[in-house]
């Protein structure tokens, strides 16, 4: 039996195909599209599952969507009259897409699905709905290795829910609490990533990367005013301060009045105070986050968490989550957000409506490394390059191995592309940009000659799984770098007085460890442990690498650039290689040194790329 669950119309399209309960593929929209958090119908994506599957569409028992439009009408439609007339303007701007297009959101997907699948199938009695929060926790609970656990999703708001806590037994998953909108950190957290001066819905991460520059001076302002937290981790939000329930933006004049002046304009100085905020509501999401699981786990006794919803992708909580220890497990989806929706509702039609066995996973979980998306042959990737006038050598796998690690060690910045592109927002070792965390100057050199992003970016580790103890204050599974650690004592310097004196982002130029590219300011790292079972090849660069240097360890970051998705295809690798200051480019088998490629061809390809 095949299942396709898809989720889109809000941010990160996205769709998976299950196979008897089996993970075939899943990919998100936007890597086919180009267009970073796509929304719209996953057409590309949809297309791929089927092929990977090399199935006809014919084949699919159900087509499940991650939500329930009608009941996130109904929420609009609720809040505007309880806000009237002040809500009129968001209103007035959202009520003819709903009533023209979502609204009906039934008929757009058979609409849309029948253009992919050339009318050659009758729909109407495959489409099923999930519910938001209910397909998070879905996605969370059962890809997990744990036969039962407590589960907790958390992000903006889907119909009405915008946190819950459920318990999953075998295939059972039942909702214990919800809080619903508009109480919602994930809304909370995102009305500082605007007024901190960075895009909604793609900034938060940015904002758990400054939160170290700063201090959490703000912390009681924003606990009088903006949130009360209860303990057993319920909240309420005070509207007054807010404008998403009706308006066009996140905060008003009253949050701007609380924190000393207009948000800060995208693009300009980040100052001090920016890095204060960023210190003190990442402050709030961990208290929050902590007293959810510890009432979560009194009330349900399990020794094992499930996480999944947007506010699961901040790895800072996840590691103090950690080690509290309130629960003796902790399982994250790596498609924490919108696009694992899509795999969470089609795993919801086959264990929860159609009740079939849940087998627990041989592997650490059943998400295959989330290694969940297209791979290309050798032939194809060589078409391309000709295609291309590109330059290039082409080696068996240990050789390659060998001559990548010599060149990593040299501290060069290398672009690598080998087999199934990962699922979710994180590059895990087959769409990554790598490099020596040994060197002091890689962190600046990727962000401001590869990635062309802000310079107080931390980039996160790839470590063998076998010597994460030896470097790392942790000793667990990290598969899919969710889980933010203290690099050891031992591998750390002290900072002088002079060095603690520095101001805000001058503090990043200061090596803090004897692996300074992945060293946080306050001396973290957002782990991620390479397998030899999910990703040989990954796990054996590194290892090489190791046998060299010493160091079980290398800097891994998407292989994108700023605003961009992560790349999908050869030819988005060889754009991106070909735009940036990358040194080295492999795709499968093949090697491009960047000092061999045509000069004319690389400042071609450098203006296209800057102008895309």
């Amino acid at each position: 039996m095949y299942i396709l669950g898809i989720s889109a119309f809000y941010h990160d399209s996205a769709s998976c195909l299950i196979s008897n309960g089996k993970i075939i593929a899943a990919a998100q929209e936007e890597r086919f599209t180009r267009k970073k958090h796509d929304s719209g119908f996953p057409k590309n994506s949809i297309s791929y599952c089927l092929d990977e599957a090399n199935i006809d569409p014919k084949k699919l028992d159900y087509i499940v969507f991650y939500e329930k439009p009608f009941l996130k009408f109904e929420r609009l439609l609720e809040t505007y009259l309880a806000f009237a007339p002040k809500g009129f303007k968001s209103f007035s701007a959202s009520m003819p897409i709903w009533i023209k297009e979502k609204l009906f959101q039934k008929v757009m997907l058979i609409n849309s699905l029948k253009e992919i699948f050339k009318n050659e199938i009758e729909l109407e009695d495959k489409i099923l709905f999930s519910e938001h929060h209910l397909s998070h926790a879905a996605s969370a609970f059962y890809p997990s290795p744990f036969e039962s656990a407590a589960v907790l999703t958390m992000d903006g708001v889907g119909e009405w829910t915008t946190t819950s806590l459920a318990l999953g037994r075998g295939s059972e998953l039942e909702v214990l609490k919800e809080i619903h909108f508009p109480h919602s950190l994930g809304l909370l957290y995102s009305a500082f990533t605007y007024y901190t001066g960075f895009r909604v819905n793609s900034g938060e991460y940015k904002i758990m990367g400054l939160a170290p520059y700063g201090k959490p001076v703000y912390v009681d302002a924003i606990k009088n005013n903006l949130i009360q937290i209860n303990d057993d981790g319920s909240f309420n939000l005070n509207m007054h301060y807010f404008d998403y329930c009706t308006g066009l933006t996140m905060t008003n004049k009253n949050f701007n009045k609380l924190f000393g002046g207009p948000p800060r304009k995208p693009e300009s100085e980040i100052t001090q105070k920016e890095m204060d905020l960023a210190a003190s509501i990442q402050a709030i999401a961990e208290e929050v986050v902590l007293k959810l699981a510890k009432d979560i786990q009194k009330n349900t006794n399990e020794k094992n968490l499930c996480l999944a919803g947007g506010v699961a992708l901040n790895c800072v909580a996840n590691g103090i989550l950690l080690k509290e220890k309130i629960f003796e497990n902790i399982w994250i989806q790596p498609a924490a957000g919108d696009a694992g929706g899509s795999l969470g509702a089609a795993l919801t039609i086959w264990y929860k409506m159609l009740k079939n066995t849940r087998e627990l996973p041989a592997n650490p979980s059943k998400m295959n490394g989330a290694y969940l998306g297209p791979s290309y042959q050798n032939e194809e990737v060589k078409l391309l390059l000709d295609s291309c006038g590109a330059t290039y050598h082409q080696y068996d796998k240990k050789e390659l191995i060998e001559l990548v690690a010599q060149q990593l060690s040299q501290e060069k910045a290398v672009g690598w592309m080998r087999g199934r592109m990962e699922f979710g927002p994180r590059a895990l070792g087959n769409r990554s940009i790598i490099g020596d965390p040994r060197s002091p100057k890689m962190q600046k050199q990727l962000n401001l000659k590869v990635k062309y992003r802000e310079s107080f970016r931390p980039f996160a580790p790839s470590v063998l799984r076998e010597h994460v103890s030896n470097w790392f204050d942790l000793d667990v599974d990290s598969p899919y770098m969710l889980l933010v650690a203290n690099v050891l004592k031992e591998k750390c310097y002290e900072m002088s007085e002079e060095d603690n004196s520095l101001f805000g982002i001058e503090k990043l130029n200061i090596p803090r460890s004897d692996i300074p590219a992945i060293t946080h300011i306050d001396y973290s790292a957002r782990v991620q442990t390479v397998h030899s079972e999910t990703n040989p090849t990954y796990h054996s660069l590194i290892n090489k690498f190791y046998e060299i240097t010493g160091c079980p360890v290398l800097v891994n970051t998407s292989f994108n650039v700023r605003g961009e998705p992560i790349v999908c295809s050869p030819e988005d690798a060889f754009k991106c290689f070909m735009g940036t200051e990358l040194d080295l480019l492999v795709i499968e088998d093949f090697v491009l040194l960047k000092n061999e490629q045509n000069q004319n061809l690389k400042e071609d390809y450098k203006d296209k790329y800057k102008l895309d």
